[in-house]
């Protein structure tokens, strides 16, 4: 019995002393495996690395001035190859194999080497090659041949035929100038069809490192909207690539071309996410995680209304195409509205204009249209700009005192006083005083005040208005053209007095009719509204109004000179538009002479006529009178007030914006 109890008590000591031991060991085993991973990792693997993928985000929106939507993304997929997975062994392979399932399909993939696709092997017309036969470390006067040699040896495709050579050759070289890497996947194909993204997913066994990525790509819902002013996304071009690189962006990253798209660009890109993955020294992946969670870049919400915008891009290729119908020369026009007090573009309106969701394909004929589709001529259009000057002529002679309400002019209709010059007013006016002298459009009257007030002073003038200088707009734009004044002789003095020889644009012209209309504050022209998040919680930046310089006018001299553009719809040249319109608008008809050509057809007008709001320009290219675009300038004004465009009196006006 004792010697039971002590063999008992040797075997408790053991097998405590078991479970301590083994205790130990799985604290070892936990401390090693779960809390010093990564380290005792390291050091078993010797050479492990961190490299680090993008993760893209979201291009932010571009909104109008009530949140509808311009430009938008929708998802899309993506063949991308990621070089933590491939191998380099099965490479050539891998990329055929791919090649093979878009042809059978019918679907282009990425190929920036700039030779013919079929022999014989050419360079490509237009493309330059200075990068392929860099890369290739050739002298700078290598054929195509000896570049597509080069490249067969470099990529090692000699067991291949020339067709395959050829094709595999054009995905490394991309993947060589994208720099393609762990951190730089190569995207081999964009925006593929579902059924295509199905086929590559079901053939991932035989694609080693190939992926299908879902990704957002830009949408315009109305693809012939202000496309001038919003402009386009597209690739980063090779030779700007090391710029962009510098900035965070991928090699196939898309970025703003144009328009709001290329001045937002800062905004709209957001920032990009990232994914970690730890490298063993052979080149395995032992771990991924995501590191950094992707963020929508922020939303632009634009001045413009969308649904006036439509409308008005209408009312002018109706316009037109009415005019053409009765025999007329009309070829294109541009309309543009601002908000008085605030310099706040409401809409921009071009005429022709081209379908964004097949520019790409149209490009090279829309390049070739004698039209000029792509002319952004609302902000880059330039015009002479005729009668519809001769209001700021008015300010001018009355704010100097070199005319005085109620004054006439006797109108003989050659004016004689330069040796040099003596044009020819359109009729016999005879006595006429500046109420009359607007309305009726009297080039002789303004003759004589062009010649009271001399051509340096007219020019002085004008560019206080905003005339032939910068407007301030965000995009691309036209200072126009504001000839310096050679004397103040007949010449230069009464051409700049009716609107001849200076040229400006439509922007500029409907800035100038708001500066005088407000009494003489000059407002930077605008497009943006505010700069908020994308899902529209914050707000960032918001535009404020920015006033450029003042006008000294009058109360006198501003009555007088609105009287007279009243008197323009009520009773003179623009009657025929807006005669019998239920608001009072001041406007001023234009006709600028073209050589060779019709004239252009000038309208400008401001609403309502009491405390104005609105102010527009519309020009029409050989619409060959001012009242042949008064019709444009109803529209607006139907649009602006009435929305539906009905033009019921017993409808309530609305401002676009406050």
């Amino acid at each position: 019995m004792p010697f039971q109890k002590k063999n008992q008590t040797r075997l408790t000591v053991l097998s405590v002393f078991m479970i301590f031991v083994l205790l130990l060991y799985a604290a070892r085993m936990y401390s090693v495996q779960i809390i010093h991973a990564a380290e005792y990792t390291d050091k078993n693997d010797g050479a492990a690395s961190v490299r680090t993928a993008v993760l893209k985000a979201r291009r932010g929106e571009i909104l109008d001035c009530y949140g509808r939507q311009i430009a938008v993304n929708r998802d899309g997929y993506n063949v991308v190859f990621n070089r933590a997975y491939v191998k380099n062994d099965s490479l050539n392979n891998v990329i055929l194999t791919l090649i093979k399932l878009f042809e059978k399909q019918g679907v282009k993939w990425k190929d920036e080497m700039p030779l013919n696709m079929t022999a014989p092997y050419g360079f490509k017309e237009g493309e330059s090659t200075d990068k392929l036969i860099s890369k290739l470390k050739l002298a700078h006067y290598a054929t195509a041949k000896n570049c597509l040699d080069a490249a067969i040896e470099k990529y090692k495709l000699e067991d291949y035929t020339p067709d395959e050579q050829r094709k595999i050759a054009g995905v490394r070289y991309g993947m060589d100038i994208a720099d393609f890497s762990i951190s730089y996947p190569y995207t081999f194909a964009e925006d593929i069809p579902t059924e295509l993204m199905r086929k590559v997913s079901e053939a991932g066994f035989m694609l080693s490192g190939v992926s299908v990525e879902v990704v957002p790509f830009r949408e315009y819902p109305d693809t012939s909207l202000a496309v001038n002013l919003i402009g386009t996304v597209g690739p980063i071009f090779a030779e700007d690539w090391e710029e962009y690189k510098k900035k965070g962006y991928s090699y196939d990253d898309k970025v703003g071309k144009s328009g709001i798209e290329k001045w937002g660009e800062d905004y709209l890109r957001g920032t990009d996410g990232e994914i970690t993955y730890r490298i063993d020294q052979n080149g395995n992946i032992i771990s991924s995680e995501v590191t950094k969670e992707p963020v929508a870049g922020k939303t632009v919400m634009l001045t413009l209304d969308k649904k006036m915008q439509r409308r008005v891009q209408d009312s002018i290729a109706n316009t037109v195409k009415e005019l053409q119908s009765k025999g007329g020369t009309a070829v294109a026009g541009a309309a543009v509205a601002i908000h008085i007090e605030s310099g706040k573009i409401i809409c921009a309106a071009n005429y022709p204009t081209y379908d964004s969701a097949i520019l790409g394909k149209n490009y090279e004929a829309l390049t070739k249209d004698p039209v000029k589709p792509l002319t952004d001529r609302a902000f880059q259009g330039v015009y002479p700009i005729g009668s519809t000057i001769k209001p700021a002529v008015a300010v001018a002679a009355m704010e100097n005192g070199l005319y005085h309400v109620g004054e006439t002019v006797n109108c003989v209709r050659t004016y004689k006083y330069f040796d040099d010059y003596k044009p020819n007013c359109m009729h016999y006016h005879g006595p006429i005083a500046l109420k009359n002298a607007l309305a009726k459009s009297c080039n002789y009257f303004f003759f004589e005040m062009g010649k009271r007030i001399g051509a340096t002073r007219l020019t002085d003038y004008f560019k206080q208005f905003g005339l032939g200088v910068a407007t301030g707009v965000e995009v691309d734009d036209s200072k126009g053209i504001l000839k310096k004044a050679d004397s103040n002789g007949g010449g230069d003095t009464l051409q700049f007095a009716i609107g001849q020889l200076n040229a400006f644009t439509p922007l500029q012209l409907c800035n100038y009719v708001a500066t005088l209309s407000n009494g003489g504050t000059h407002y930077r022209a605008s497009l943006i509204s505010k700069i908020v998040s994308y899902d529209m919680s914050e707000t960032f930046d918001e535009s404020a109004p920015e006033v450029m310089n003042k006008i000294k006018i009058s109360d006198t001299t501003l009555n007088a000179v609105k009287e007279g553009m009243l008197s323009v719809t009520e009773d003179g040249t623009g009657r025929a538009a807006l005669g019998n319109y239920h608001i009072k608008v001041g406007g001023k008809t234009g006709t600028a002479q073209v050589n060779g050509k019709a004239d252009h057809s000038l309208f400008v007008a401001f609403a309502p006529f009491e405390n104005p709001e609105i102010a527009i320009s519309v020009v029409l290219e050989n619409g060959a009178s001012g009242f042949a675009a008064g019709g444009i300038v109803k529209d607006i004004l139907d649009a602006y007030f009435y929305g539906s465009g009905s033009a019921d009196k017993n409808t309530v006006p609305f401002t676009v914006l406050n």
